[in-house]
């Protein structure tokens, strides 16, 4: 297993923010067979202000290219991304397209 955590963020209006959150109640069936079908095996998103973060565990042979390959050649997840995209934002620091980052992990406490 594999754990990665993400971030992006969300335009900042309470509307649209209650909006995002309402969409996330349940998604399409079509959209969680897209990110199973990837080795995704359980994916959180939380939210503060307009920042999300995301967990995801994931089976040993994921691989963010192999997700992104499959996400292009699938329609019903463009559409959805296209969709999606009105309520978020890239972080300041991500490159043109880029929308959820991964984050560096500076502490990790394991009772031993």
């Amino acid at each position: 297993m594999k754990r990665f955590t993400l971030a992006l963020d969300l335009v900042d209006d309470p509307v649209l923010i209650a909006e995002y959150e309402k969409l996330h109640e349940r998604i399409a069936d079509d959209i969680a067979k897209s990110i199973t079908d990837a080795g995704i095996t359980e994916m959180e998103i939380y939210r503060i202000g307009n920042r999300l973060f995301m967990i995801m565990e994931t089976d040993d042979d994921f691989s963010f290219e192999r997700k992104s390959e499959m996400d292009a050649n699938n329609p019903k997840v463009q559409a959805w991304e296209a969709f999606v995209w009105k309520y978020q934002q890239a972080l300041p620091m991500a490159k043109p397209g880029e929308k959820w980052l991964i984050m560096k992990q500076i502490f990790k406490l394991t009772n031993q």
